[in-house]
């Protein structure tokens, strides 16, 4: 996964950070407060192998990201991850998946030119013949009110994290 590059994004006023990934790489991200909202009636949907790297994504996927496909498909998943997203929310996911249950919540994703847009995303193991062979993900539009009930939420669990009070 590679760092993001100024020349890729919607504006220049951005934030810079660099993530550590579960996988144990880091990448430079570039982050603006630009919010893109999601579109009405449209389904975000895309699967994943079982360590989480995209072999499937939908046209909203693609539009909603601002990659390509091609520059999503074969990439972990976690391309799109935030910085305000805590890290605890997506170890819920993978412990959740790992149980065999469908996970749910809400989160804040990274787009390719910096802005971010938020979805209420539903994940679930795909099984066949009894063994987990990936993971599928439907995202929709999120509850603006739910989305604001978040936000401190993720800012405090973000901050416990970090080790920086509020």
């Amino acid at each position: 996964m590679d760092d993001m590059h100024p020349s890729q994004l919607a504006g220049t006023d951005y934030r810079e950070y660099t993530l550590t990934y579960f996988e144990g790489f880091s990448r430079r991200v570039l982050v603006l407060d630009i919010e893109k909202s999601y579109p009405d009636g449209k389904l975000i949907v895309s699967r994943t192998d079982t360590k989480g790297i995209i072999t499937h994504a939908n046209q909203a996927f693609v539009e909603m990201s601002g990659y390509s496909e091609a520059e999503l498909i074969g990439q972990p998943h976690s391309i799109l991850r935030h910085p305000d997203m805590p890290a605890i929310a997506f170890k819920d996911v993978w412990d959740t998946l790992a149980q065999g249950k469908k996970w749910k919540g809400y989160v804040k994703n990274l787009r390719k030119d910096g802005a971010y847009y938020w979805v209420f995303a539903s994940a679930v193991p795909n099984v066949r013949n009894g063994v987990v062979e990936g993971y599928t993900s439907v995202r929709r539009k999120p509850s603006r009110k739910r989305v604001n009930e978040c936000v401190p939420l993720y800012a405090e669990l973000r901050a416990k994290e970090t080790g920086h009070g509020l």
